[in-house]
């Protein structure tokens, strides 16, 4: 049975099992599993491999997406960009195998952002700075919108700096943090609100609740909302193609 699986931690809840197990009965694909390895340190993944043979691709998730990156064989351009992994595929010769790292987050989000652009969209914040962050500027980047990242980091644009003139300006605000993620849906970033039109497109990474606080607050000023599942499904889709490549 060839084995697929997803490694972060804690993995208190995992879309990918239940997303590809889901897909595995529906498109009738035999012999094939999801597994979850939670494991607490990365340096645990080659422990992982060796007891499970038939190991043929892996998704990375939080806090692992950079950290693996130093145990892999090699890079696709993208990952290499980016310096951020989600998916890993395996090939295996003899008792060996060589080990490539992917970014499918920027297959996704770019997949997923394209239709709801506009003329007037061409400027955008990014809020956070981890490893989904990189991969959201990426594609930015490659589709010509200018962008700021903001944190509460000292070298990023501060929340502090977010006022009317800005957010007229920058029409794309696209959430990359937790806040907001189940079961702390009483959160948001802390960007003005207020100065929110019809004229923003909001973007959340997460899914989980489908409407978060961040979207809410958005669609109550008129504000074109997204959330983050879409997104997720399509990078599932293209890890699966690579998988099988």
């Amino acid at each position: 049975m060839r084995t697929f699986g997803l490694v972060g931690y804690p993995l208190t809840h995992s879309f990918s099992q239940k997303y590809f197990t889901v897909k595995f009965v529906k498109e009738n694909i035999q012999n094939c599993e999801f597994k979850n390895f939670s494991i607490e340190q990365i340096g645990l993944l080659d422990s992982i491999l060796k007891e499970h043979p038939k190991l043929s691709g892996l998704s990375v998730t939080i806090p692992y997406k950079q950290a693996v990156i130093p145990l892999l064989n090699s890079l696709d351009i993208a990952a290499k960009e980016i310096g951020a992994v989600n998916c890993i595929q395996i090939k295996r010769e003899s008792k060996s195998f060589q080990l490539k790292g992917f970014n499918t987050d920027v297959y996704g989000f770019e997949k997923s952002l394209k239709p709801l652009l506009k003329s007037h969209h061409k400027s955008a914040l990014v809020l956070g700075t981890g490893g989904a962050a990189k991969a959201v500027c990426y594609i930015l980047d490659k589709s010509k919108i200018n962008f700021k990242v903001v944190s509460r980091n000292i070298n990023s644009f501060s929340y502090s700096a977010l006022n009317k003139s800005v957010l007229s300006e920058y029409s794309i605000i696209i959430n990359t943090t937790p806040l907001g993620t189940f079961p702390n849906t009483n959160t948001c970033p802390e960007i003005p609100y207020e100065h929110l039109t019809s004229e923003h497109l909001l973007y959340d990474l997460t899914y989980n609740p489908e409407e978060t606080l961040f979207l809410k607050k958005g669609k109550e000023k008129g504000a074109q909302t997204k959330n983050g599942l879409e997104m997720l499904h399509l990078q599932a889709e293209k890890a699966w193609e690579i998988w099988n490549s």
